[in-house]
Formats: structure tokens, sequence, C-alpha cells
């Protein structure tokens, strides 16, 4: 993979004296070919920038990434809101070193009423949020048009999910933002689960497990 976006994220890795692991560079690759997929590896291994940094690269090839008021681009979807804070940070801190004009915002059952109203006007380009708050997003009758230029959504810890009602929620909001952009792409963040296929299937929807990357 090459292009101005893998030169800036090579460039930033290297400006905190790291290099990409090599199952992220595989993430990057299967997200720029179209793929969705299921990334498992330990906590701490990097799953966040393998998931997050696709959608930043084809940002910058597209020369999108620049742009003021940048359209809405990247929904992570996470069961922990204890960490979704830090999530929102992590991110943050991904989209100024990659010196990308991208907002980051957070949205759950905790965010302040002026903040709800802004984000119902416009949304940011990464949005972080629960299953919950997602599913009333997709509740508004204008849905359809403020979340036709979603390109990417990161289920994080989706085996804290995968199973439970929360899960099905979740499951249930990703087939309608299919309708919505059948070119999105999805990816399941998640610590190593014994049955990456069915666990790929339950996440994707019927039949798109067997086109998935497993990384």
């Amino acid at each position: 993979m090459s292009g101005a976006g893998m030169a800036r994220v090579t460039a930033w890795f290297a400006s905190q004296g790291r290099e990409p692991f090599a199952f992220q560079r595989e993430t990057w690759d299967a997200y720029l070919r179209g793929q969705s997929g299921l990334i498992q590896a330990p906590t701490g291994m990097g799953k966040t920038l393998a998931a997050a940094l696709g959608p930043c690269i084809e940002a910058i090839d597209a020369g999108t990434g620049g742009q003021r008021a940048p359209a809405f681009t990247l929904l992570w979807i996470t069961p922990l809101r204890a960490l979704a804070a830090d999530t929102v940070e992590s991110l943050t801190a991904v989209v100024k070193g990659l010196q990308l004009d991208w907002t980051v915002e957070l949205r759950t059952s905790d965010t302040s009423s002026s903040v709800r109203r802004r984000q119902k006007d416009r949304l940011p380009a990464v949005l972080v949020t629960t299953p919950e708050s997602a599913s009333l997003l997709l509740s508004y009758p204008d849905s359809p048009v403020r979340l036709a230029t979603l390109r990417c959504v990161v289920v994080d810890e989706w085996h804290e999910l995968m199973g439970t009602k929360r899960g099905v929620q979740t499951e249930l909001a990703l087939a309608r933002l299919r309708t919505i952009q059948p070119a999105l792409r999805i990816w399941g963040v998640s610590a190593t689960i014994a049955y990456p296929q069915g666990s790929a299937s339950a996440l994707l929807g019927p039949g798109a497990a067997e086109a998935a990357s497993i990384i």
C-alpha cells in the first residue's frame, strides 16, 4: 500500500519512534479494498489504530481530510460508556497527529442537551457512541440523509456485546445503516474469541462473513 495517506501515517508513527504492526497494515489494506471484518488481538496491541486509520488514509488519499466542515465519516460504537471518553481522546490524538481537519465528539446519555442539539444539526466527522445512542440516532426521520456520508462503523469490544440484548440492538442498527449506505464498511474489534467466523457473521449479517477479513 502506498500513497499520500500511508506516507503520512508512516511519518506519524516514525515521529513517535514506532512503526505499524503487520496486523495494522493488513487491516488498512483490507479496508481500502472495500472489505469489512473483525480484528482480534490482546489488549494494548493497537487495535484502535488498526480500525481507525483506514478511514483516515482514505480521506487523505481522496483529498477530503482537510476540507472545511468535513462530512460525517466514522461511527465508533462502544458498549463501555466509562471508556468512551478515553476513546474520544485516543481518536482525537490520531486526527491531530495526521493533521486531519476532523472533529471527534462523544454522544451518550450523559451528553448535554446543547451538544445533542448541535449534533442533530450537524454530525461531527467522527462520533463515539453507545448502542443505545446509535439506535436513537437512527430513529430521526431525516437519518437517511444525515447518515448518507458515513464510510465506516467500528464496533469496539464486540465480544462484550455478542449474544446479549445490546448486541442484538447493535446488529439491528448495523442492518439499518447498511440499508442507508450499501457501501458501508463495518469492523469489529475484540479480544481473542473462540469462533471468529460466527462472530463476524453476527456482526456483518448473513452471508457477509464469507467475504470478511478476519485479522
